[in-house]
């Protein structure tokens, strides 16, 4: 085969578990893309597929051994040629993975991704020079959003966390790099940036010896057409009166912070190793609904965690009726090998931990229920995502509502709005999933 008609193959790919794995995806998507192969989004009409998995917790690698089967089936159908895995799947278990997953052609570790023009190459016998240095990402997203990866891996050691062991230390890419990727993201049409990474908020620590979150953020400002910048992932720690000063103050930073709690019992956040203790949780959310109301809070927990005793779970739930949070997430506790919790006593039986997390799940919507309720008959600036065709409707989400982590706002189509327009509404029903809302 020569290298013109290697490029002729056509490459599909399934993106699986977090949006920073996404990010990565859409780099190799892009170093493809610019060599000179073909992109789709059928994987079941292409001659190459990308598995680009997950391995976070036990369900997440389930999903990605589901994805690799089906794939693998579809090779012995003949429908497609190779098949390669990608993401942080291989990265766990790489030494296992050729003897149990036999008909893949080839498992790449994360350090090998920017790789991937070559080694699909190989896999066709043909030698080729390294792939372009120079490309744009091929964004899998729907809408004008983006997710710009700002640091990998992660310097917290959480007992339950499998990051670190997968992804290393923390390291942040240079702010010149980021914005310089922002900067293509928005000439390609691009008006809202959300930064992602483990730890947003410990960003630039171990380059520049100093956090340098807000110094990004500046420099992402003063591109003309970016619209929103969002922040994700936000360790409770570091959210300081600067940060939430500043994200007040800059018209383009959206009031909204993404900021995974994980519990509010001291044993459970000490054995956690969550640098915060209960006392100074409730400080910081009481701080940050006191003198920051602007900004809505997004928070994540985990129930059932080793050692959570009924007194510790209600002290939970208290804490959830108290704080009344914009939005929350729940998640039964995964027992992950070669994590300082997996060896923890106390563990506790899955029925306990599902009864729990369906239980304060419905503690949580009860509060949406009554939020939601006060929104109708407001009005909110709302940035247009995409079009249903099933209901003949438009998707949007407003600067207080992250897109596909909470409640979308739905318009009917006037013949005046466009994918990526930003307008106003009047927010007049919630219909369970999304809200209802009227142009103004």
């Amino acid at each position: 085969m020569t290298k013109e008609e290697l490029k002729t193959k056509v490459i599909s790919a399934i993106s699986l578990g977090c949006d920073k794995n996404k990010v990565d995806l859409e780099h190799m998507l892009g170093r493809l893309q610019a060599y000179g192969f073909q992109i789709t989004d059928d994987v079941y009409n292409c001659d190459i597929v990308i598995v680009n998995t997950c391995a976070f917790i036990q369900p997440a690698q389930e999903e990605a051994i589901a994805n690799i089967i089906e794939m693998e089936d579809l090779k012995k159908q003949g429908r497609i040629e190779k098949i390669i895995v990608t993401g942080c799947f291989p990265e766990r278990n790489y030494s296992s993975m050729k003897e149990n997953f036999p008909n893949i052609d080839a498992f790449l570790k994360l350090r090998d991704n920017e790789n991937i023009c070559e080694k699909i190459a190989s896999l066709y016998e043909v030698e080729i020079s390294k792939g372009a240095k120079k490309y744009s990402r091929v964004l899998t997203s729907a809408g004008g959003y983006a997710y710009l990866k700002i640091a990998d891996g992660c310097n917290n050691v959480c007992s339950y966390c499998t990051i670190p062991r997968i992804r290393g230390r923390y390291k942040s890419e240079p702010i010149e790099k980021l914005v310089d990727e922002a900067k293509g993201l928005v000439s390609n049409g691009i008006n809202e940036i959300i930064l992602v990474a483990q730890d947003t908020t410990r960003y630039g620590e171990d380059l520049y010896g100093e956090n340098k979150l807000i110094a990004l953020c500046e420099q992402l400002s003063k591109i003309k057409d970016l619209k929103w910048i969002r922040i994700h992932y936000a360790y409770p720690e570091k959210v300081s009166d600067e940060l939430l000063s500043y994200i007040v103050k800059n018209d383009k930073i959206c009031k909204y912070l993404d900021m995974p709690l994980q519990h509010i019992d001291d044993k459970i956040l000490s054995s956690m190793r969550r640098r915060l203790n209960e006392d100074e949780t409730r400080k910081l959310i009481y701080k940050i609904k006191n003198n920051y109301p602007e900004i809505a809070i997004r928070s994540t927990f985990i129930v059932g965690y080793p050692g959570e005793t009924r007194d510790a779970f209600k002290k939970l739930c208290d804490f959830i009726q108290e704080s009344k949070f914009d939005y929350a997430g729940f998640f039964p506790y995964s027992k992950e090998p070669n994590t300082a919790s997996f060896y923890m006593k106390g563990h506790l039986s899955n029925w306990i931990k599902k009864r729990r997390h369906k239980k304060i799940t419905k503690l949580q919507n009860a509060i949406v229920s009554e939020k939601v309720m006060s929104q109708i008959g407001q009005e909110m600036i709302v940035k247009v995502d995409y079009f249903d065709d099933n209901n003949g409707e438009y998707v949007c989400h407003s600067e207080k509502l992250s897109p596909l982590v909470d409640f979308g706002v739905r318009i009917v189509d006037n013949n005046s709005v466009k994918v990526n327009d930003f307008v106003k509404v009047k927010i007049y029903d919630f219909d369970g999933n999304d809200y209802k809302g009227e142009i103004i």
